[in-house]
Parts: C-alpha cells; sequence; structure tokens
C-alpha cells in the first residue's frame, strides 16, 4: 500500500552506493531512518548527511554478536518500524582464497544472508507493530542460472546444504563445491530469495518485496564492486567500461536509488512475496517489473529448510559467544 505519512524505515547498506542514493531521498522527503553502519568511520561519513531523529547503530555485519546487540536494543526501545530494508551487499570476485566472518561462516553469505536474517527475525515483532509493514531484500538476477548474469561463470546451486550442516569453516554452501568467490555471491543472493519465501510463508499477510537493482557501476571507487577492485584493479576497470559505456548493460546508480525508494514507499506492494527485476532489454534500456525467479528461489522446501539451518547457526554462534 502506498503511503504519504512519514514511515521509520531501518535499513542496512545505506552508507554507500544505491542504498546511499536512496536513503537520502527517503529523509529528504521526511521519513525517519535507523541506519546500519559496519564501522565508526562509515558512521562518521554517513553523520555528514543524516538529520536527526534519523539514527545511526554501527555493527559490522561479518559479526552475529554485533547484529544481535543492535536488535536488542531496537526491541528494548520498543519504537515500531514500518519498513525493514536488507541491502547490504559483499562480494570479493577474483580472490582464489575464502574469507571469514567472526563466527568462521565464508564472508560474503555470512554478510549477505545470516547476518540479515538474523536482524530480520530479532526485529520481526517490531514490523509486527505497525500497520504498514513490509520487508524490503535486495537480491540479483544472478541467481537465476538462465539470466545473463546468471550464466556467466558458475552458476548459484546450494545442492542439499551440507555446507551448513558442517557449520563454521565451509567454504561453500552446497559443502562441495570448491571455493569460487562468483558463486559465493550467487548462492548468498539465492539465499536472500528463498529467506524472502519463507518469511512470507510465515507472515502470509506482510508484504515481502525481493528484487534486483541490475548490474551497477559507478565511476567512483566507492559502492558495491569495492572489494573486487582490490583484488582485480585493472580487470574491474575494463570491465565496468565495456559494459557501462560499451554494451551499455548496467543502470545508473541513481535510478537504482529511485526505484528502491519507490519499493520502500510501497508503490509495488502486494500480499506475500513478488520479486520484480530492473532487467536490460535493449542497450541503455531496463524494464523494471514482475519477474519470476528462478526455480530453486521458488522452492518452499529448499526455503523451509534454509531459514532452519540458519537459525540453528546464529543461535549456536551466539550461545558460544554467551
Amino acid at each position: 500500500m502506498t503511503t504519504t505519512k512519514p514511515l521509520r524505515i531501518l535499513m542496512t547498506g545505506a552508507n554507500s552506493g544505491i542504498g546511499e542514493i536512496a536513503a537520502r531521498q527517503l529523509q529528504d522527503c521526511g521519513h525517519v531512518l535507523t541506519v546500519v553502519c559496519r564501522s565508526r568511520e562509515r558512521a562518521d561519513q554517513t553523520m555528514a548527511w543524516i538529520k536527526e531523529p534519523s539514527q545511526i547503530l554501527i555493527a559490522d555485519l561479518s559479526d552475529l554478536n554485533a547484529v544481535n546487540k543492535i536488535a536488542a536494543q531496537l526491541c528494548l526501545d520498543g519504537q515500531p518500524f514500518d519498513v525493514l530494508v536488507l541491502n547490504a551487499g559483499l562480494q570479493y570476485a577474483g580472490v582464489d582464497i575464502p574469507r571469514w566472518s567472526l563466527q568462521g561462516f565464508e564472508l560474503t553469505w555470512a554478510v549477505n544472508h545470516l547476518a540479515h536474517q538474523c536482524l530480520l527475525q530479532r526485529v520481526l515483532p517490531l514490523l509486527r507493530d505497525s500497520p504498514s509493514a513490509r520487508v524490503v531484500i535486495t537480491a540479483s538476477e544472478v541467481h537465476n542460472p538462465k539470466t545473463g548474469g546468471g550464466r556467466v561463470g558458475q552458476p548459484a546451486g546450494l545442492g542439499t546444504l551440507a555446507g551448513m550442516q558442517q557449520g563454521a569453516g565451509a567454504a561453500m554452501v552446497d559443502g562441495t563445491s570448491p571455493f569460487n568467490a562468483d558463486k559465493a555471491y550467487k548462492d548468498s543472493k539465492l539465499c536472500n530469495l528463498l529467506m524472502g519465501l519463507e518469511l512470507s510463508r510465515q507472515q502470509p499477510q506482510l508484504p515481502v518485496i525481493c528484487w534486483s537493482p541490475g548490474l551497477v557501476i559507478p565511476r567512483t571507487k566507492d559502492g558495491f564492486f569495492r572489494e573486487s577492485r582490490k583484488a582485480n584493479p585493472f580487470g574491474q576497470a575494463v570491465f565496468g567500461f565495456i559494459a557501462r559505456d560499451i554494451v551499455r548493460l548496467t543502470e545508473r546508480p541513481e535510478r537504482a536509488g529511485e526505484l528502491l525508494v519507490s519499493l520502500v514507499l510501497g508503490h509495488h506492494d502486494a500480499t506475500g512475496m513478488r520479486y520484480l527485476s530492473n532487467h536490460v532489454v535493449a542497450p541503455g534500456k531496463h524494464v523494471f517489473e514482475s519477474t519470476e525467479a528462478s526455480p530453486e528461489a521458488s522452492d518452499i522446501g529448499i526455503a523451509h529448510t534454509l531459514w532452519q539451518r540458519s537459525e540453528e547457526l546464529i543461535k549456536t554462534s551466539l550461545q558460544s559467544a554467551a
């Protein structure tokens, strides 16, 4: 449901890239944001534009204890949120050795999926208290092996989730593939969609919007591809130039930010889960519309199992730290 009243919005990934663009627009429209920054440095940068009553919380999403801590504080405060935006994302393509979260999970999956489910589950009571509640999850078309991005390199696929059975130290979610940073990212985006699907099953009246912003490659060194640039600066520069300036497959960051704003404001709400993709239909032209997710991303059995095993890993990790 589209709303004109000021919204209270809890958002990850709001201090750079399309998330920052959207957050600034939402604040300028009078909405109140609580943004999660991963470090004091990022928080100080965000302080340059955020205005009261909006606020900043510091939590590195690679640390489940930090995520749990800010969620506990929000629940203690008891202020309801109208919108939860799970937008933070990490990719470090070009790196051959896995990186690890503080709890020992592969870093891409830990940040993009596990931290977001931890935050979602803990603040869900605050969303239930809002009559206009919705959840917006930034996914990617690369979750689907049949899309342009999904066909490049190894495809997404979670197998039997054997890596989750192994727990900390598993390089890949499927538990069998050798580590591949690009596939790890694709798998994490598949997990985002499955998490949204299971949330919708549990909360059928709650609008859950998963979306793909398209390929966004800004000309700055910040934004989503910052880690991949560190691993392969020349390759990423060439890729960005060709994709953005020659074949024109990319979306402008400003446009992607506007799309995120429209989702937050409820312009695409529907009961249950909905997946929208901003996909290329011609050089320099995108269409943003409802799209079918991949068969694996639409499998309610996998979604339920992923949710349960993620919940168990989160619980075990937090208990170990207690």
